[in-house]
């Protein structure tokens, strides 16, 4: 596999992040040593950005393949990873934060994070057990309170820069009333099926930057469907491009200014996913994808519209 040079953008002034990573969360999730065998071939690939969370179960298979990959002389030292992981929701109360982050930094073997998210904009009870969730095990998020922990996580060098995932313009404006450290990074669902608009505006306002998961639509995952990569729209693009569909749509996400995670084990659409550069979209094609019909496609609420904030997370707001 020929190694690909990934673009980097700059986070803080001083923290730098490749514009494409490799996702590693899957439903149902992928065993230790695919995860870890998947994890060796993209770094041969030149993947240098690997995005996990607690709750994906993959980061003590990227910790042992990091390990394995400087002992092997593939990469010569941890910094030249950039490693995100998340804060699941039934950690999300502040006396939590903490241990929730050491946790996943003994799972990864490592003594910090380039990147650690706040993963939900809500807090899940102990006893939740499924995706999505029973309304009754869903709780408002302290905003506040959890950030003051996530930012203590940054001061004390375990994570050299915090964000949040899946928050909405409403839920950044609460956290940007208080915050002592802004927010680096909104990790959201974002693709030609469901453009965010509105949300990148906002962020790129107040300087967030925005990483887009479920670039494909979500397919072959519990929630997603086919509309992105069976669309005859961007197979048309894809062919006049000598390009596959998935390169087309990641390629327009980049083109947004938005960087991209995209999970996928297999070799071939590994290093596939990140040849997107090079080339580029003509306004003509541009136009097309501005018109592909938008729908959400992961739904975290079981029963929408009971509370607000559970409404917040269906909408593009």
């Amino acid at each position: 596999m020929e190694k690909v040079v990934i673009p980097e953008v700059s986070l803080t002034g001083t923290v730098s992040m490749p514009v494409v990573g490799m996702g590693t969360g899957s439903y149902p999730p992928a065993d230790q040593q695919t995860v870890r065998a998947a994890v060796l071939e993209a770094i041969k690939a030149g993947y240098r950005h690997f995005d996990t969370a607690f709750v994906y179960g993959s980061e003590p298979a990227i910790g042992a393949a990091i390990v394995e990959a400087i002992s092997a002389g593939l990469i010569h030292s941890r910094q030249e990873l950039f490693i995100t992981s998340k804060l699941w929701a039934s950690f999300a109360e502040p006396h939590l934060v903490l241990p929730a982050i050491h946790s996943s930094l003994r799972n990864l073997k490592l003594d910090y994070l380039d990147l650690y998210l706040v993963h939900w904009p809500l807090r899940l009870s102990p006893e939740a057990r499924s995706v999505p969730p029973l309304d009754e095990h869903v709780y408002p998020l302290d905003i506040k309170s959890v950030w003051e922990a996530m930012e203590e996580c940054q001061n004390m060098g375990l994570a050299k820069a915090i964000g949040v995932s899946n928050f909405s313009c409403a839920k950044l404006t609460e956290l940007l009333s208080y915050a002592k450290i802004r927010p680096a990074v909104n990790q959201v669902e974002l693709s030609p099926a469901w453009h965010q608009k509105h949300l990148r505006k906002f962020c790129k306002d107040n300087g967030i930057h925005v990483t887009a998961y479920s670039p494909l639509g979500a397919s072959g995952t519990k929630w997603g469907d086919g509309r992105i990569l069976e669309s005859d729209v961007l197979q048309e693009i894809a062919e006049a491009k000598g390009k596959s569909v998935a390169q087309v749509a990641m390629r327009w996400v980049y083109e947004q200014g938005v960087s991209v995670v995209a999970k996928s084990y297999n070799k071939e659409r590994m290093s596939n996913n990140i040849d997107i550069f090079g080339w580029s979209l003509t306004d003509y094609e541009l136009r097309k994808i501005d018109q592909f019909p938008q729908c959400k496609g992961v739904r975290f609420v079981n029963t929408l519209g009971q509370t607000a904030f559970a409404l917040e997370l269906d909408a593009e707001i």
